[in-house]
């Protein structure tokens, strides 16, 4: 496909980031980028249109000054500008169904340095048949890569190592999908992946129940009883076990395998603060209304300051 990645652009400056982020990442790939501006006419005005400009214009204009941002940025990137009248949770999982990745900007920064998701980019990523990869505000490209060391100019950094990425994996559910997707990224980026499974806390006599987190999996009715918890000796051995013919499929990635104690999104979140990318999965349900992504998804979106992808799997 020539043009594997595709970007939700809305005039804002986290969108912008977003568009810059996508880029980079199309480069990395040697394909191409689809810059995509969804557009509809409102029952009323809306207020961020200037009142001598139409929302088509409006549309238009920004959409126009993305791309010419990111041409500036990466002149030899092919990029095709496309400006489509049509919801914009619909034309964004449109978009995503005809590219491989569709990247997407955050609202803003929380109180905790994390990303403030918005209705619009939690449907999507519900929703969406390919990963979605969330980009929050001020993110820049010396920020995927280590910090450089005193005497590399700023130019340079480009030069210096990126970031690990860090694997978000549930043993029950080790997809092919989600595993590629992580082992593909470290290598083109010729960094490491660190693949982390959460175990779930065996529960102790304190008052209340332990509720667990499940990676990347919608939460079991209560009427689903849970299986006993396995020590973490025994999930670092299955752990091991998955991922040993990912490790000869990509013998150029170096791989840290790390089993813990505790909620997952919590685990994923600390695991995440020095990382250049965050991957978890989404369990297929749907695509429709009443599609979810699922807590661990819901919580890393909003509390991790890295991109985050997520990707979906059965």
């Amino acid at each position: 496909m020539p043009h594997a990645i595709a970007v939700g652009v809305d005039g804002s400056p986290t969108s912008l980031a977003a568009a810059h982020w996508a880029a980079q990442e199309a480069q990395r790939r040697g394909t191409g980028l689809s810059v995509v501006r969804a557009w509809h006419r409102p029952a009323r005005p809306a207020p961020y249109v200037p009142s001598h400009r139409t929302e088509h214009d409006w549309a238009e204009l920004t959409l126009a000054e993305a791309v010419r941002s990111v041409r500036s940025a990466h002149p030899g990137l092919r990029i095709t500008e496309r400006l489509v009248r049509e919801a914009t949770v619909a034309a964004l999982v449109a978009a995503a169904a005809d590219a491989d990745m569709l990247v997407l900007g955050s609202l803003g920064l929380g109180p905790v340095g994390g990303f403030v998701t918005g209705s619009v980019s939690q449907r999507v990523v519900a929703r969406s048949a390919h990963p979605v990869v969330l980009v929050r505000a001020g993110r820049s490209a010396a920020d995927e890569h280590l910090p450089a060391v005193d005497g590399i100019a700023p130019e340079e950094i480009p030069g210096t190592p990126y970031r690990e990425v860090v694997l978000g994996l549930h043993i029950g559910h080790p997809c092919d999908e989600l595993i590629e997707f992580a082992f593909d990224t470290a290598r083109r980026r010729g960094t490491g992946l660190r693949v982390i499974h959460a175990v779930r806390t065996p529960l102790r006599p304190t008052p209340g129940p332990s509720v667990p987190l499940r990676l990347a999996a919608p939460e079991a009715p209560a009427s689903d009883p849970q299986p006993p918890a396995r020590a973490p000796a025994d999930v670092k051995g299955i752990l091991t076990a998955v991922l040993r013919p990912w490790r000869e499929r990509y013998p150029t990635v170096p791989v840290t395998e790390t089993v813990t104690e505790g909620r997952a999104a919590a685990t994923l979140v600390h695991a995440a603060r020095d990382a250049g990318l965050l991957v978890v999965g989404r369990r297929r349900n749907g695509h429709g209304i009443g599609a979810h992504a699922g807590p661990v998804v819901h919580a890393v979106l909003h509390h991790v300051g890295c991109p985050v992808a997520v990707v979906p799997h059965d």
